[in-house]
Parts: structure tokens; C-alpha cells; sequence
């Protein structure tokens, strides 16, 4: 049976809608195991019993956990799997392609962004659960959160970057507790994923983040991430800064951190060769709707004038397409001037949503359910997919 068919029927049911319900749906899609071995099961049955008698023609309510699916979706699970994680923080999934590649089981998603979630689906077919802190909040115990949240090998994400102080945050008692943040709305998201590895003991943490993490807040965020990962959580903490440019034809470098519950330490790989071009990811034919207006044009050359001119600001050019793209960020929506592809007797053009995927090293069946507005947002956001590669065929000689 069809994901597709199955997963189009069950939208269709009065209150399978419900994202949440939808994504504890998908994860026991996904979580391919039978009855009592189904970690979702226990506390979803009674609801999977009276919404699914409601589809016709299916005579047992557990036939949704029982079925044998096809996977029509780019990137299945894997049939044979050899170890389990979790993708929080997940976008559009960046972590869960080269980890999928290596025998990963992913058994748990998280991403607060609803198009990611839907992005997610399209690819993966699973929706990812949504604020993370639903599941980590301090109102839970350990005891709840060990059941919430299934056993796994490894954690991946890439976490947001809030600056806190090392005050308040540096016992074990601490973890996932509202004081000690220095934004008490948003708190810090790095604790929520302490939290879990504290009580799922996962052989590996595997994160992403900027490039300046070492500098942040005055270097007071770098110091108290490792000081909890050293000294509460008891974990090594290997990390290097890699810039993407010689595996995607793009200039960008993020932070990497890999912790590892027996203390050893992590050699990241080499990325050597060449920085590659920007042309060699570019379409041929292009819709005219991506060429920049006169205005915008004009509007762009007359500001990179006069910041030119002050010394500060930001610069827009028509690219080099001989060379690496600039970093792409999630705000090239608004006026693509960090990489206009020039255009012989017409304005430049911004990226296409597929070259967006092609700079950050996605594959080309990789599905793009949304519009280009969130599509630069997502893939702006996203991991470049071939460094998570390399670095994640290290980790399996771990795992």
C-alpha cells in the first residue's frame, strides 16, 4: 500500500488535520514495528482505534501500524536499519538524508516552522512534531520526558543560538528549568537538547551552528555549551568550523560540534579540493519572473554606492559565476542581493528555488512543495547536506 494513498486518506478524516495528531501519526508510519514494540502506539492507540474504523473498507483499526508501506516518497527509512536518532531543530532535513544513507532510523522530529514541516513530509514522509518544549518544557519530568521521546544512538540538530550566562544553568537540576535564561520567553534552546541527552544517554550529539558560535554573546555562549556538555553531561566536545565550499558551490562556513558519551575524541574529516563554481549548478532556461525589476536594480546599485562610499553596509553585485556563490541566507526572498546571476542585455535574476537546493548540496529528486518565498527561507536555513555527509561516514565508524 501507498504512503501516499494512505496518508491522503487519513488528511481526509475529521480531525487527522491536527498537526500534532498528524505527526504523531506519521512517526508510527514510520516507526515500522508491530503492536507493543511501536513506541507510539501505547499512548495514540485508543484515538488511531476510533478515527481509523472511519475509512472504508478497513475492517481492523490497527491495520494503519500493521500495513506494509510503500514508500513513495524521495527518501524512505531505511529497510535495514543499524542504529536510531532523532532531528530536532530538523528543517527541511539536512541531517536526516546523510544519516538515512548510513542506516539511520530516525524515530523522532522536531521543527517549530509549519511550511519546514510540510517540506519535511513531502521528502521524508513524516511530520515533524512543532515546539520542541512540548517535550522538554519544565512542567515535564525526566520520567515523562524518557517516555515522550524514544530511546536513541544519536542526536542531530541544528540548535538556534541565544545568548545565557553560565549562572544558573551549570547543575544537573537546572537542565530545562525557566531561570538561568537570559530571555525568559524564548529561553534557550541548547537546554532542551542537554535535557534529553541527560536522559537518553545517546551515544552522540551531532550540531550545527553559526559560524561566529565561538564568539557569541562575547564568547560567553561557546563557554557555557561546553562547560555543560564536559561537566554536567559528561560528554567529550569536538568541534571545528568548515566552510562548505570545496563540496558545494557556495562559501559557507558554519560551526560543528560532535559529543561523545565515552569521552573520546572526534577527528573531523578533510574537505580538500578546488572551491566549485557557481555556474555549474545553474539552469539553462530560467522563467523571466526571477529577473530583478529597473527599480529594485537601480535600488540596489544606488545603496551599494553610497555604502561604498561610508565604508559600511552592505554591497550588491551582479556574481561571479566562476566562483562560489555568497552564503545563502533565509532572507534572499526579499531581494536576492546576496547572488544575482548575470544576464547578458537584461537585468540580473535571483537563484531558482532548485538552484537554491543544488548551492546547499540537496539531490535533484528532493521535493519543493512550496513557494519560492519559503523555499529561500527553508534552504537559507538549511545544512549543506555533503559536509553533514562527510562528517556523519566519521560518526558511523562510532555508532
Amino acid at each position: 500500500m501507498k504512503y501516499s494513498i494512505v496518508s491522503q486518506e487519513l488528511k481526509e478524516l475529521k480531525d487527522f488535520n491536527d498537526e500534532q495528531n498528524w505527526a504523531y501519526t506519521t512517526h508510527m508510519h514510520q516507526y515500522g514495528k508491530l503492536d507493543s514494540d511501536n513506541h507510539y502506539l501505547a499512548s495514540y492507540s485508543e484515538y488511531l482505534d476510533k478515527k481509523l474504523v472511519e475509512i472504508k473498507g478497513v475492517e481492523s483499526p490497527a491495520f494503519q501500524y500493521k500495513v506494509k508501506f510503500d514508500w513513495d516518497v524521495p527518501f524512505p527509512p531505511p529497510s535495514k536499519p543499524t542504529f536510531k536518532f532523532i532531528d530536532l531543530f530538523a528543517g527541511i532535513g539536512g541531517f536526516r538524508i546523510p544519516l538515512q544513507e548510513i542506516g539511520g532510523k530516525c524515530v523522532f522530529t522536531s521543527e517549530i516552522d509549519r511550511m519546514a514541516r510540510k517540506t519535511y513530509e513531502a521528502n521524508y514522509g513524516e511530520y515533524p512534531f512543532g515546539d520542541i518544549r512540548e517535550f522538554t518544557g519544565p512542567n515535564l519530568s525526566d520520567e515523562e520526558l524518557d517516555q515522550l521521546i524514544p530511546d536513541h544512538d544519536l542526536i542531530a540538530g541544528g540548535f538556534p543560538c541565544q545568548p545565557f550566562s553560565l549562572a544558573g544553568v551549570s547543575s544537573r537540576n537546572s537542565l530545562g528549568k525557566a531561570h538561568g535564561f537570559d530571555d525568559h520567553e524564548k529561553g534557550n534552546l541548547f537546554l532542551d537538547i542537554l535535557r534529553i541527552a541527560t536522559v537518553k544517554q545517546p551515544k552522540v550529539l551531532f550540531l550545527e551552528n553559526v559560524s561566529n558560535l565561538k564568539s557569541h554573546d562575547g564568547g560567553k555562549t561557546f563557554e557555557t555549551i561546553k562547560h555543560l556538555v564536559e561537566n554536567v553531561l559528561g560528554y567529550s566536545f569536538n568541534w571545528k568550523i568548515i566552510n562548505a565550499n570545496t563540496v558545494v558551490p557556495q562559501s559557507r562556513k558554519r560551526f560543528y560540534i560532535v559529543c561523545l558519551r565515552d569521552k573520546s575524541k572526534f577527528e573531523f574529516p578533510e574537505f580538500p579540493g578546488d572551491p566549485i563554481p557557481l555556474r555549474s549548478v545553474l539552469e539553462e532556461r530560467v522563467d523571466e519572473k526571477y529577473t530583478i525589476s529597473d527599480r529594485l536594480w537601480a535600488g540596489h546599485q544606488n545603496r551599494t554606492k553610497r555604502n561604498l562610499a561610508r565604508g559600511t553596509g552592505f554591497t550588491a553585485h551582479a556574481a561571479n559565476i566562476d566562483k562560489p556563490s555568497n552564503t545563502l541566507v533565509a532572507r534572499y526572498y526579499k531581494d536576492g542581493k546576496e547572488c544575482l546571476i548575470p544576464q547578458i542585455d537584461k537585468n540580473p535574476r535571483k537563484l531558482t528555488p532548485r538552484e537554491c537546493a543544488r548551492l546547499q548540496g540537496y539531490p535533484e529528486r528532493f521535493v519543493i512543495p512550496v513557494s519560492d518565498t519559503q523555499a529561500y527561507k527553508q534552504f537559507g536555513n538549511s545544512v549543506a547536506v555533503p559536509v553533514i555527509r562527510g562528517i556523519t561516514n566519521e560518526i558511523k565508524k562510532i555508532i
